[in-house]
């Protein structure tokens, strides 16, 4: 069949794809074509856009199977872009759930260590019971209530009454066998939600066997990590979503795909020293005489110094690299940055609004967005860039952006992942 997928900027593009076509194949094409840099981070989204909901597809879903389920003329659609949240439950010691959600289904296993739950958890043997509050919307009303709900290996319930566990009080809301989890992205605009973060659940069509039945919506507060919550709610996917990950480590591992020889080659064995003091240029065939000019391009450089304010071309040279989004506002920075994953360290740097001449680099830490200005200064006739006025100094932002990548500085924590969108 023919799939679609857009980019971030709206581009489409039509693939081929077969009934077993995963997710990850079809990053991997993507990723090939369009020479993107490598990595797991890449992503394929379900996009219902007239309804506000995406989810990410694992890595082992048939994308066949998935496009199939959408209703005819729904305004849905597959996203290509990065998720640097897809693996942070296996890369980080970030638990799964808060201890004070997670309960043991047996009495034998009060004893056992919470890494221990966690990891009879994503196993298909046993499963610890996740209980929390939650405010409920059910399909077709708009009042939004606060409930105790309990997630087992049976599905998930909610008590009628306070956080009661009693048989009685326990009503059984939905089968997650088989449902889909979908993140809500406009949920106080469309839905009314108590708070920015929800989602929903997509339970299946009995007669059918596939999740295109009715939604059902929860809005729940803003959890610590709110990634790794809702792919706990797929007890059956916990080892497949181990085993994705482990894959995809190796897959890392393996040489990376080479694409056609490049015009030039830019081995050191094709790299021949120069001399263009004179009228002409010369190759340096004297190895004393080599090492020589390249001391005294190295004091010419020193001496030079950072470029002037008057000179565009070096102090723009930032407008090259990925991380730099130009002039977009602070709401698309952190719309954008959400939609890659709310991971510490994930950045952007663009211009700034209010300050002409200033910029604003963008972090993620610990869930929340923040905005830190740099600032352009002059001293001595040469130029400098700092976010502590003055007090740590860089010739460009390049290198003020690898310095962070390497030392935190005055940020919250070191610069890891740039936010990019590729053009397909």
């Amino acid at each position: 069949q023919v799939v679609k997928v857009f980019g971030e900027d709206g581009a489409c593009r039509s693939l081929e794809a077969s009934a077993g076509t995963t997710a990850r194949q079809l990053c991997e094409t993507l990723v090939r074509r369009t020479r993107a840099l490598h990595d797991h981070s890449w992503a394929l989204v379900e996009l219902h856009q007239h309804l506000a909901l995406e989810r990410c597809l694992e890595d082992h879903e048939s994308v066949v199977e998935v496009q199939s389920s959408w209703a005819p003329g729904a305004d849905s659609r597959f996203v290509f872009r990065k998720n640097f949240a897809k693996y942070e439950l296996f890369k980080s010691n970030a638990s799964l759930f808060p201890e004070v959600m997670v309960s043991s289904c047996l009495e034998a296993n009060k004893s056992m260590a919470h890494s221990e739950l966690i990891q009879n958890f994503l196993n298909s043997g046993s499963c610890p019971e996740v209980q929390g509050f939650l405010h409920l919307r059910e399909a077709g009303r708009k009042v939004w209530k606060r409930f105790h709900f309990s997630l087992r290996r049976s599905g998930l319930y909610y008590s009628t009454k306070g956080t009661s566990k009693d048989p009685r009080h326990l009503q059984y809301f939905a089968d997650l066998t088989e449902s889909n989890i979908y993140y809500v992205t406009q949920g106080k605009k469309l839905y009314g939600t108590p708070t920015e973060f929800g989602f929903c659940i997509k339970v299946p069509i009995p007669a059918l066997g596939v999740c295109g039945g009715p939604w059902v919506s929860l809005g729940a507060p803003p959890p610590r990590n709110r990634t790794p919550q809702l792919t706990g709610l797929f007890p059956q996917y916990g080892m497949q979503l181990y085993c994705n990950y482990q894959h995809a480590q190796a897959r890392l591992s393996q040489p990376p795909w080479i694409g056609p020889t490049p015009l030039r080659s830019v081995s050191d064995n094709a790299l021949v020293a120069m001399d263009f003091s004179g009228c002409t240029g010369r190759v340096i065939e004297n190895p004393s005489e080599v090492l020589t000019a390249a001391l005294e391009e190295a004091q010419a450089w020193r001496v030079r110094g950072p470029p002037k304010p008057d000179t565009p071309l070096p102090t723009a040279i930032h407008r090259t690299q990925p991380w730099f989004h130009g002039r977009i506002s602070r709401e698309d920075t952190q719309q954008l940055i959400g939609r890659q994953g709310l991971v510490d360290g994930v950045f952007l740097v663009r211009e700034s609004q209010r300050n002409p001449k200033g910029f604003v680099l963008s972090l993620c830490h610990l869930q929340r967005i923040k905005h830190y200005l740099i600032l352009p200064s002059e001293e001595e006739g040469r130029l400098y860039f700092t976010m502590d006025d003055g007090q740590t100094r860089f010739a460009d932002l390049i290198q003020l952006v690898e310095f962070h990548q390497i030392n935190r500085g005055i940020l919250p924590c070191k610069l890891r992942h740039y936010c990019t969108c590729v053009a397909l």
